[in-house]
């Protein structure tokens, strides 16, 4: 009984070694933390950041000054009137902009992902090729290129939205359609069913919260990306502030900012209500 314990005694000694696939994946992520790290420290070694000009007596005593201008803002009611129709231009560029995003991105998303063996890889790689070229190029310039051809107003600044968005939640949108749990779909393909309808009534209904979770956020980022564009003429609550802040008329910008502060608050709580709702 002695001898059979020993081996026992020995066998709890032994090292503990993990399997070749975990360590592998920790090796991974120490390397890719190590390369993040060097990168950081690459970047505060190469850029000049000036931070103790930066928070010298001087320029805090400028920017309060600066900062002292914008008080009291102006609540006059015609002006109010005119912060208030800017505001829901703004809104509906975001939301309009949104929408059409996430109809196309849906669009583009399906031949971009791979569901199963048969994809054409031809079309796949282009579908991928568009949604990289349209979310790599920003919203700003997207709206510089559309007043060409649309003109100043909203309705440029509501097309660079959705082109811009569309690339983003069309790669999104590939990844979800890419992770879906294969069960129901290959249940569905066994039987013959065919790969719209397998779509359609397994693999869409399964990663419908989860697709409109990622177009409420990118909701909330157009709104603050509409205010942008209104500063190149595409409308909205930008195109006031680029106005008076260009003429000095800081109690009016401060009302402006007060503006889209509220809107931006607004629309992010309604966005969190909304995606608590769908994970429920």
């Amino acid at each position: 009984m002695a001898e059979n314990r020993k081996p026992a005694a020995h066998s709890s000694r032994l090292p503990c070694r993990l399997p070749p696939r975990e360590l592998e994946s920790r090796l991974r992520g120490w390397t890719f933390t190590a390369l993040l790290m060097l990168l950081v420290a690459a970047s505060l070694v190469s850029l000049d950041l000036q931070w103790a000009q930066f928070l010298s007596r001087d320029a805090l005593a400028r920017m309060g000054g600066f900062v002292a201008e914008f008080y009291p803002p102006e609540l006059g009611s015609n002006f109010l009137r005119k912060v208030a129709l800017a505001a829901w231009e703004t809104l509906a560029m975001s939301a309009l902009g949104t929408l059409l995003a996430a109809l196309a991105g849906l669009a583009l998303a399906l031949p971009a992902a791979r569901l199963h063996e048969g994809d054409n890889a031809r079309l796949r790689g282009l579908a991928r090729l568009l949604l990289n070229v349209l979310r790599s190029i920003p919203e700003l310039v997207w709206a510089t290129l559309l007043l060409v051809s649309a003109g100043l107003g909203p309705f440029a600044g509501t097309l660079a939205l959705a082109l811009h968005t569309s690339g983003v939640l069309g790669r999104l949108f590939a990844e979800a359609l890419e992770n879906a749990p294969p069960g129901p779909a290959a249940a569905l393909r066994i039987q013959g069913v065919g790969e719209g309808r397998i779509l359609l009534w397994a693999t869409l209904p399964q990663l419908l919260p989860q697709l409109l979770s990622y177009t409420l956020y990118r909701w909330e980022n157009n709104i603050r990306a509409a205010t942008v564009l209104g500063v190149v003429g595409a409308g909205g609550l930008g195109q006031l502030l680029s106005f008076h802040l260009g003429l000095f008329h800081m109690p009016k910008t401060a009302t402006i900012l007060l503006a889209m502060l509220a809107l931006v608050m607004l629309v992010d709580a309604g966005s969190l209500l909304a995606r608590r709702a769908l994970t429920r």
